[in-house]
């Protein structure tokens, strides 16, 4: 690991960020150039000492979770980001941690939806940024390791996963789910992460290998979607997704229509929903 390389790369990359590139407001007596550590080491879910000794050449070796969370904070490129792990002495990422990395563009549009419920996921299912409503909305997806970051995964081995929606949904969405992550494995192959999920699921559901012997093809990411939240009951929310082609990934953005119960549902989770929860 070359500290002072890495601590030069940290700083070069922070000054080159301006607070309008991570939805962070100016303010009038601002003198730093770019971000401030401590906005990097909010933004990268780190503490500040930590970050602050990573700039100081005096930090310890950073895993590649740190990393990660590094590269996602300071919106770095992929290429910035294999050049970020190599100098922590770490070889480039293979596929399967590329395809966590949110590239730049999909984080400032994120940025831009900070007061919707939106959440950037990969192509099988696991999320990887939420702003807080998706958070009050959905569940806190972060706490979640392992195979069970898949949503796909854990409709079919977690019964927990379906109390948001309601059980008449339950056959309906989970055809989708399937048909999604067929998608993903025609795509990638048997010998990818959605293959290894398809395998594994395979053998514990006999309810996902019903429907995946169907072949089911994807339509309409998200149509009407209904959910049952246990602090303000029943929503009917729209859905819309931006495909990344690049990462295969995809931004979602629920939004309920105007002037309805659902929309006023939403406005109150927006308020209480997180401290609530």
């Amino acid at each position: 690991m070359d500290r002072a390389r890495l601590a030069e790369f940290l700083r070069t990359r922070r000054e080159a960020l301006q607070p309008e590139d991570v939805g962070l407001p100016r303010g009038p007596r601002r003198r730093t150039n770019g971000l401030r550590r401590e906005e990097v080491a909010v933004l990268s879910d780190m503490s500040f000492d930590y970050y602050n000794r990573l700039e100081q050449k005096r930090g310890p070796h950073p895993s590649e979770q740190m990393l990660a969370a590094l590269a996602r904070g300071l919106r770095l490129s992929m290429e910035d980001r294999d050049h970020l792990f190599r100098l922590a002495g770490y070889a480039t990422p293979g596929r399967r941690v590329r395809a966590d990395h949110i590239n730049p563009g999909m984080m400032r549009i994120l940025d831009g939806l900070q007061d919707a419920a939106a959440m950037v996921v990969n192509d099988v299912g696991e999320s990887l940024r939420q702003t807080p409503l998706a958070v009050a909305l959905l569940g806190d997806e972060s706490v979640y390791t392992g195979r069970a970051r898949s949503l796909h995964y854990r409709w079919f081995t977690d019964p927990a996963s379906r109390l948001r929606y309601p059980a008449e949904d339950h056959e309906e969405r989970g055809l989708t789910i399937v048909s999604h992550l067929h998608a993903t494995y025609t795509r990638a192959g048997a010998g990818s992460y959605a293959g290894e999920l398809a395998a594994d699921l395979q053998r514990r559901s006999p309810e996902f290998a019903a429907l995946w012997e169907r072949h089911p093809v994807a339509g309409p990411y998200c149509a009407l979607e209904r959910l049952d939240h246990p602090l303000v009951g029943r929503l009917d929310l729209h859905c819309q997704t931006l495909i990344d082609p690049d990462q295969s990934q995809g931004l979602v953005v629920y939004t309920a229509t105007p002037r309805t119960e659902s929309y006023e549902k939403l406005e109150l989770l927006s308020v209480v929903g997180a401290q609530a929860l």
